[in-house]
């Protein structure tokens, strides 16, 4: 069964196979992503963040709402979103509504209400962090970013949820819509169309949540998918939920007056998780290439580090050499079938190594940063042989014996003599002679899969990986 599902066939397959494979692997992928995976325990962070920011966000988005008259409207929308609750709904929305109505910025002081800022500023990183982290994206955004998105989302966003809400109650009391409204025809399709509403706008705000939050470019196909997958397990969930609470009596016996907060806890637990594991659907829809069968970020072994790094700088010389566009990370992955982050790491150290840089496009791409003529193949290989190595851990600092010593000068002179004199030109210039570039074995996915564990493939030698 393993081997039908993450195996490379090596003859053509059909196409409906093709799709079972797929989304069998998507399910085990996502499985092992909430069982074994960081999801929950980024879930589980968030509900700490939330349980700090939580009366904070909601005193900054009242203050707001209030010069406009509609904060009044607080307290109904944080109800309906406590609903699966049950009878618990109201008491934790009024103790909430209490906290905010006492909740005084002015007498806050300059110090207090910063602290009250980087309070609520701190669960919109946290959500950025974790969205990151599934889309294995390694930087923040730049501070001037977070900042203006991070109040826009927090000032703006109220205000424009409370004026389409306000736009739909005046166009429903419009004297010609209601006439229309009441044509039997009509009022049935809006009545349905009413009981769709919830589950069109939770796909809608995941859908919207998915493309704006990660710190990169998210396609509109993947975000509705993940949207959609998300929505409705949000809302069917807190249907779900609501029953468990209704029929769940012996937690108020046992937990007394701390159930309604353990309740609520588990409840915003269960709606960040749901968040997340949309996002992660999302992340795969884009990204086939990471369904991949061990969780984690693949350890590449050395022979598969030399492997990509050839095969990457010759595919990038031979679009600057042609004059095509260049080559984006995503388009490496796709064209290689490789996990975004494997490839990244090879370009990332390609980058500090001086043979590319990255060019203003958005997205970026990636361009020679030297001439590929002077640049020898051999000079690429120890580029990505010692990346990773600081003062601490590097070849100087570690003391060998004598014997060893003489095997690795060996080695290193059986090296200069080949691929001293070839250079990236003769690399690039093969591989722009093609219309595409041939991987050995049909695509490097099944080797990145061999070597995910890296423990035997670590230990290979220059000259096994180049020989096959």
């Amino acid at each position: 069964m393993n081997v039908a599902i993450w195996g490379c066939p090596a003859d053509p397959v059909p196409a409906w196979q093709q799709r079972a494979r797929r989304l069998a692997r998507l399910a085990l992928a996502l499985f092992r992503d909430v069982a074994y995976g960081q999801l929950t325990l980024w879930a589980m962070s968030l509900v700490y963040t939330t349980l700090l920011s939580f009366v904070p966000l909601l005193a900054l988005s009242f203050s707001v709402l209030k010069a406009f008259g509609v904060h009044n409207q607080v307290e109904p929308m944080l109800h309906r979103l406590l609903a699966p609750l049950g009878t618990n709904a109201d008491e934790i929305s009024s103790r909430i509504i209490d906290f905010v109505d006492n909740t005084n910025v002015g007498v806050l002081g300059s110090a207090g209400l910063a602290l009250l800022l980087y309070t609520v500023v701190s669960l919109v990183q946290k959500i950025e962090e974790s969205f990151n982290f599934i889309w294995h994206v390694a930087e923040l955004r730049s501070l001037t970013e977070r900042f203006s998105l991070y109040l826009s989302a927090l000032l703006v966003g109220p205000i424009l949820v409370f004026a389409a809400v306000g736009l739909s109650a005046a166009a429903l009391n419009i004297e010609g819509v209601r006439e229309i409204l009441a044509l039997q025809a009509i009022g049935w399709m809006v009545e349905v169309i009413g009981k769709l509403v919830p589950y069109l706008v939770a796909i809608g705000t995941f859908t919207l949540i998915y493309m704006a939050v990660p710190n990169t470019s998210v396609d509109l196909g993947p975000a509705l998918t993940g949207g959609c997958v998300g929505g409705l397990l949000w809302q069917v969930s807190g249907w779900g939920f609501a029953m468990f609470v209704a029929s769940s009596s012996k937690y108020s016996a046992i937990y007394s007056g701390f159930a309604a907060v353990i309740l609520f806890m588990f409840w915003v637990y269960l709606s960040w998780l749901i968040l997340l594991f949309g996002a992660s659907v999302a992340f795969y829809q884009q990204h086939p290439e990471s369904l991949v069968a061990t969780g984690g970020e693949p350890r590449l072994s050395n022979r598969m580090r030399e492997r990509l790094a050839l095969t990457i700088m010759g595919m990038i010389g031979a679009h600057y050499l042609s004059g095509r566009p260049a080559w984006t990370l995503r388009q490496l992955c796709q064209a290689l079938q490789v996990p975004s982050h494997s490839v990244a790491a090879i370009l990332d150290a390609l980058q500090d190594g001086g043979l590319l840089v990255q060019s203003r496009d958005n997205p970026r791409g990636y361009l020679p940063a030297r001439d590929l003529g002077a640049v020898s193949v051999k000079q690429l290989l120890d580029i990505v042989r010692s990346a990773g190595e600081d003062g601490f851990l590097n070849p100087a600092a570690l003391p060998v014996s004598a014997t060893v010593e003489h095997v690795l000068q060996s080695i290193e002179r059986s090296l200069d003599g080949p691929f001293q004199t070839m250079s990236i030109m003769e690399l690039a210039g093969q591989a722009a002679g093609h219309d595409h570039i041939t991987i050995p074995n049909g695509n490097l996915l099944k080797s990145v899969q061999q070597a995910a564990g890296g423990a035997g493939e670590g230990n290979r030698t220059l000259g096994s990986s180049l020989g096959s």
